[in-house]
């Protein structure tokens, strides 16, 4: 009987011990309530709204700039691209050009008592000769009969006619049209020249215009033939 009074006492102050250790421990860490009232967690609320706000505002700027960005770039590259095209077909002759030069008029020496055949065209020997003069002297444009000279043009003999690449120069007064980079050099270069006596030994006359600050060249009108070269495939762009 003394054995089992011992056992629940035993029992008995293990929960008390246990109890007592239980509330101790809630005592020292007590549970942390929220104690806003309605009014404040509503402020609180608007706030964190306001804030959210803000950030996506923020997000729609960034994005807009990034946006407006990627344009420039795209466009910028498309506008350098343009004027590089431009510029090729500028130095390919397939554009207008305006500058200062001299325009040239070739027409036929007839004395009074001239009898012979008449001259219907102009040597492409003298053409030719005319053209390197011209070259020599800071040409930049030439166009003969308003057929503009480039690089890869042909001055040749068809049958006893001139042609300028494809066109016929067989009709008097043929105009040679100049621009030079010192348009004033160029007349004075010109009216010293031998090249004047050489036309005028076929039977021929150069008047050379006084510089002018305004002379049109037409672009070249024929397709152009290009050789030895082939499209490439292009590189993807590095990220």
């Amino acid at each position: 009987m003394e054995r089992k009074q011992k056992i629940y006492f035993t029992v008995i102050t293990t929960i008390i011990g246990f109890m007592l250790a239980v509330q101790f421990q809630t005592t020292n860490d007590p549970v942390v309530r929220d104690t806003r009232d309605m009014w404040e967690l509503r402020e609180d609320l608007k706030k964190e709204q306001e804030l959210q706000r803000q950030l996506l505002e923020e997000i729609r700027v960034y994005d807009t700039t990034l946006e407006s960005y990627q344009q420039k770039r795209a466009k910028s590259k498309e506008i350098a691209l343009r004027e590089t095209v431009e510029e090729l077909r500028k130095e390919a002759g397939l554009t207008e050009v305006h500058g200062q030069g001299v325009i040239i008029t070739v027409e036929p020496i007839y004395g009074e008592n001239y009898v012979g055949p008449v001259i219907e065209t102009v040597s492409p020997y003298l053409l030719n000769r005319l053209i390197n003069e011209l070259n020599m002297y800071g040409a930049k444009e030439i166009a003969i009969a308003d057929q503009r000279i480039i690089n890869t043009t042909v001055i040749r003999d068809v049958n006893g006619i001139t042609k300028v690449d494809n066109y016929k120069i067989n009709s008097f007064p043929i105009e040679i049209k100049v621009i030079a980079e010192d348009a004033e050099k160029l007349y004075n270069r010109l009216k010293g020249s031998t090249v004047l006596e050489d036309f005028m030994i076929e039977g021929l006359q150069l008047e050379v215009s006084k510089p002018m600050n305004t002379v049109v060249i037409p672009p070249y009108r024929d397709s152009l033939r290009i050789r030895y070269m082939k499209p490439v495939k292009a590189e993807k762009e590095e990220k």
